[in-house]
């Protein structure tokens, strides 16, 4: 699921107001996590590398879809040469028509698109109804118990959410409404009709509630709250209850096809874009947008293609589709698949795995984002996992990301950012990022989906200047020449209990550019 942390979901969410924080201005965060540590000092490597011809590498982009027209991605966009554009003819053989840009896995024959999709467990709670509904536990049989088990797990889950999310949309409109009535309070408060957001920083009410207002006030003053903010936040949420929760709704019936039959390869169309690019875009930015052309924020890799996989909808995303959409890359060229999407049950989990490891075997990269739900993921899984029950060796190209700020004095951890000693692998920029998003604009967003795109393009990076090195030696150079911050004390997301850095990943770092690229030049110097 392409969850976008929206940091004024904590009006909505919490009453601790003072949790939340207040953007810069955009010329204060542009390219912020490409410059000094705790960026990954992108800019500083790139001097390093003068004077060296880089090669073009191919990275897929499994997400939303790509706006492939985009201004800061001209010329960054893979293309299939074997491929003849518009001729409703498979060219290649490869059993996609018409595939010039990648393709898109939610979509049908007659150019139809899907965009908004159940939650997984909405999916099993749908199917299982089926042979469960009104089933008293008692006439379960054994070889059955099982799945009832998962039935009822997933019931009462989605009956909570949809009755949290349904609750929720009361509150927009309560909070929406105050929005015009807090000048009329403050100002008299400050003694200020017009005040200033360093007039409510001097200000130091004692009441409590008066704190809670001035914190209000800031939020609305810097552009985090406004009835835009509030009105993208209910449709967030209305998407929920309408569509991601919602049983009666069968998010793969426009499609046609079997989505537990993974041999049924013809569905999709070759429509990159979709009806909403936005998660999608911003991420293939992060990777490879045109550097230094003082458009929006510079990507991280600077001679990368984008081979746009559109397989993540407003929901979950299926198995099957993730499944072919890495074969898709594998067989296309792709030297690293950047996966920023998660969800919480998998019910064809070894169906993926062969997918990742017919990858692994043939040493592309896997880079996928640890999830946003300040979650520890050695005991709650997001998947596809790091590692599954099953499997017996843990695999070559496979990292799994976590999001990091730009503030390494006690708050390095991204707030949403998961978390796992055994299944996070290191840390990366995710927080606060402008880059690309469609019709050739740019915006701030954040999450552990901005921060696998670091790490892809990181890699993207190494593999263009330094094409002799295989990606499984650039996943261990990234990994040992991270900054470490082992022995920092940060807290820990989604609480106010401070930990050792180092216990949040297995590397316990965050990926530094400039260091990795300093030892694959003296890795270079020894091989000569």
């Amino acid at each position: 699921m392409r969850k976008i942390v929206i940091k004024i979901s904590l009006f909505i969410a919490a009453s601790a107001l003072t949790q939340v924080t207040f953007a810069q201005s955009n010329e204060d965060i542009i390219n912020w996590y490409n410059g000094k540590s705790p960026g990954m000092e992108t800019d500083a490597a790139y001097k390093l590398l003068k004077g060296k011809t880089p090669k073009s590498v191919i990275v897929a982009v499994i997400d939303s879809g790509i706006d492939i027209e985009h201004e800061d991605l001209k010329g960054k966009i893979w293309i299939n040469s074997d491929e003849i554009p518009k001729n409703g003819v498979d060219d290649d053989k490869n059993g996609y028509v018409d595939d010039v840009y990648g393709w898109n896995f939610l979509g049908n024959s007659k150019g139809e698109n899907l965009n908004e999709a159940n939650l997984e467990k909405t999916r099993i709670l749908r199917d299982l109804s089926k042979k469960f509904n009104g089933v008293d536990s008692a006439s379960v049989s054994s070889d059955l118990m099982e799945e009832y088990v998962l039935y009822k797990k997933v019931k009462g889950e989605v009956e909570t959410d949809r009755e949290m999310y349904s609750g929720y949309l009361g509150q927009i409109d309560m909070i929406s409404s105050m929005i015009d009535q807090v000048p009329a309070i403050v100002g008299p408060a400050i003694g200020k009709k017009e005040y200033t957001m360093k007039d409510l920083q001097k200000w130091n009410p004692k009441d409590e509630q008066m704190v809670q207002l001035k914190e209000f006030a800031m939020a609305i003053e810097s552009g985090e709250l406004s009835k835009e903010v509030m009105d993208e936040q209910r449709q967030q949420i209305e998407t929920m209850v309408k569509f991601n929760l919602n049983v009666d709704y069968n998010d793969r019936a426009l499609i046609g096809d079997n989505p537990h039959d993974f041999n049924d390869k013809s569905y999709g169309n070759s429509d990159v874009e979709g009806p909403d690019a936005l998660h999608g875009t911003h991420v293939g930015g992060i990777i490879g947008a045109s550097r230094g052309n003082g458009l929006g924020g510079d990507g991280v890799a600077d001679n990368v293609k984008l081979m746009s996989l559109r397989a993540v909808p407003n929901g979950d995303e299926q198995d099957k589709d993730i499944a072919l959409a890495i074969r898709y890359a594998v067989d296309n060229g792709a030297s690293v698949i950047n996966m920023s999407f998660g969800k919480g049950y998998s019910p064809h989990q070894k169906e993926v795995f062969e997918a990742f490891k017919y990858a692994d075997e043939r040493g592309v990269l896997l880079v996928h984002a640890a999830g946003n739900d300040n979650a520890d993921v050695d005991k709650e899984p997001n998947y596809p996992a790091a590692k599954y029950s099953f499997q017996t060796k843990p695999l070559d190209h496979f990292l799994t990301i976590g999001a990091s700020t730009k503030n390494a004095k006690g708050e390095l951890a991204a707030s949403f950012s998961n978390y796992g000693q055994t299944m996070v692998d290191v840390f990366a920029p995710g927080f606060e990022i402008y880059n690309t998003v469609p019709q050739s604009e740019y915006k701030k967003l954040q999450g552990t989906s901005m921060a696998a795109p670091m790490v892809a393009g990181v890699a993207a990076l190494l593999k263009s200047y330094f094409p002799s090195l295989s990606m499984k030696e650039i996943k261990q150079i990234m990994l040992e020449t991270s900054s470490k911050y082992k022995g920092t004390q940060q807290m820990l997301p989604g609480s106010d209990q401070k930990v050792d850095f180092a216990s949040l990943s297995v590397n316990g770092g965050v990926v530094n550019v400039k260091n990795a690229v300093k030892k694959c030049l003296e890795l270079e110097k020894t091989k000569k």
